[in-house]
């Protein structure tokens, strides 16, 4: 059943671009009803309501598919939730245009694109090529590795808490007037709630990174990769988009032309896509030889 959720999600999540279909969409509407409450209206302030938005749809996800006898009916439910966690229009679209840029001569618009997309996605400064490695983990081969391991639940979970810490930084209105009636202790609160969400999101890819580069080096320069591999392998302090980054660029044969600013992005997200056709087929044989569910 994992498989078959799995080939549709794919196949549908590059023709479902309505918003309707999409992650922060229904993300928007969750917050907008959870402020409305009185108790988790200002969960930022708090780990512990900030836990407690991640975790009560994933619950409520869990026990809800659990009380679905029918299979065909658990499957089109789990598959219709793997759609809407897989992929970001947004990361689509912001390659689309730079790309477009790119070939019009317009490196200021290039620039521009790349710098949006790392602001909306609340992501360090890194190369775009660097950013699309780590968005295509991020949207597809950890929500999926969290798919088969875990369920609809666990695809929930993953995608929830990155776009929690996607949006940590976003301000609006009611936040800016709290902070100005609060002060400083508001401002340490929300960071609270913001270094706890970080912090949990990092031990949530420790591992997964680790065999995502596995597979990068897999599918790249084996030999070259497996140093930087190694080297990172029992890292506990590294940031994980670094660590997966690192050993990319060393998977792949990146050339320097200052001349052209679309070589390193389309070079690395080829190599991207081969890992996740790559993680797709090993999932595939251990669905299938009934290893895995």
């Amino acid at each position: 059943m994992s498989l078959i959720s799995l080939l549709i999600a794919l196949i549908a999540e590059r023709y479902l671009s309505s918003s309707t279909w999409q992650f922060n969409t229904f993300h928007r509407r969750y917050i907008s009803a959870i402020k409305q409450t009185k108790f988790l209206a200002n969960f930022r302030q708090s780990a512990a309501l900030s836990y407690a938005v991640i975790f009560m749809p994933v619950f409520g996800c869990y026990f809800l598919l659990s009380q679905v006898d029918n299979a065909l009916l658990h499957l089109i439910a789990s598959t219709l939730i793997l759609i809407v966690c897989f992929g970001c229009m947004k990361t689509r679209d912001a390659y689309k245009n730079y790309l477009v840029s790119a070939f019009k001569g317009e490196l200021t618009s290039c620039e521009l694109h790349h710098m949006q997309l790392q602001q909306d996605k609340n992501i360090a400064d890194m190369g775009f090529g660097q950013t699309l490695v780590w968005l295509n983990y991020r949207y597809f081969i950890a929500v999926m590795l969290f798919f088969v391991l875990f369920g609809a639940a666990g695809a929930l979970f993953y995608r929830l808490l990155t776009t929690v810490n996607e949006c940590a930084n976003s301000k609006d209105t009611n936040t800016i007037d709290e902070e100005a009636d609060n002060g400083e202790e508001h401002i340490k609160a929300t960071s609270d709630g913001r270094e706890a969400t970080q912090q949990l999101l990092f031990w949530v890819d420790w591992l997964p990174v680790r065999f995502v580069a596995f597979g990068y080096m897999f599918v790249g320069h084996f030999s070259k990769a497996m140093p930087v591999w190694l080297e990172n392998l029992f890292e506990f302090e590294k940031a994980p988009s670094k660590v997966l980054i690192s050993v990319a660029e060393k998977s792949e044969d990146l050339m320097v032309d200052t001349d052209d600013c679309t070589l390193e992005p389309c070079l690395l997200v080829k190599l991207a896509k081969r890992t996740l056709l790559l993680f797709l087929a090993v999932i595939s044989v251990l669905i299938l030889t009934g290893i895995i569910t």
